[in-house]
This record gives structure tokens, sequence and C-alpha cells, in this order.
């Protein structure tokens, strides 16, 4: 896979030719759409991703936008090299809906040779907006 740019790398997942990472299983999410620089999710919290108080987890929300953010880094990023997250801003806007297709759509805002910033959004279909988040993302390049 090394060989793959980011985009080759998250074209070929969307288009089913190599398997999606694990964490889709965990938090039923698929990419929809890529470009350079840019990515969409789609996404379901269901029974498993509830709160002690019945509500989904912030945490949904919050890996989801973290996919967003930096699949949409690693998506602008060249052959063989990589990226790990170093922060991640979430803004809870609305409790997250079970069971309804919800989207979340990252883009670059800026990227160097050593750092990538994203930004994401989380909606319901309608585009009702409910959490947003920024990421930093370090670059990591072979040596």
């Amino acid at each position: 896979m090394k060989h793959l740019t980011g985009l080759q790398l998250m074209q070929a997942m969307l288009n089913g030719d190599i398997p999606a990472p694990s964490i889709t299983q965990t938090m039923p999410m698929n990419a929809i759409a890529v470009s350079e620089g840019s990515v969409t999710f789609e996404a379901f919290a269901d029974e498993r991703h509830l709160n002690p108080m019945g509500g989904v987890h912030g945490g949904f929300a919050a890996t989801v936008l973290d996919s967003a953010t930096a699949c949409a880094v690693h998506s602008a990023l060249p052959a063989g090299v990589g990226y790990s997250t170093i922060d991640l801003n979430i803004k809870m806007v609305r409790p997250v809906p079970q069971k309804q297709r919800l989207l979340a759509k990252g883009s670059v805002m800026n990227l160097s040779t050593s750092l990538g910033i994203a930004e994401a959004s989380l909606t319901t279909e309608d585009g009702k907006l409910l959490a947003t988040a920024t990421a930093s993302c370090l670059i990591l390049r072979g040596k």
C-alpha cells in the first residue's frame, strides 16, 4: 500500500478494492466521497453508542469527526507519507440522533511538509449541524 497516494488509498477503500479500517465496524461509518483534501463519510449511531443517560455518547461524534479530518489530510498526501492526529477540538452543537444517516464532511485547511490542519462538520441528512471539529495532524515522512 505504500506505493499508493493517500487519495488512491482512500479511493480504493471507497470502491471496495481494499477493506475499510476495522473502526468502521465499531462505529458504523464509511466513506461515500473523496477528492484531494476532502472526504465525506456517512455514519449511523445505534444502541451500541449510548451513554448512561441513554443518549449517543459524545465519543461517537468525536471518533467520526477525527476520521473525517484525518482522512481529509490523508487524501492530500503523496505515496509513502503518513500522518498522526496531534489534537482534535470538538464543539457539540446538538444531541446526535440514533438510527439516522449522518454526514461528516472533512476538508484540509492547510498542509505543510510537517503539519496538516483540517476541519469537519457532522450533520443530519437534512443539514442540521450536530458537531464541528478542527484537527492538527503530524505529517510522517519516510526516510
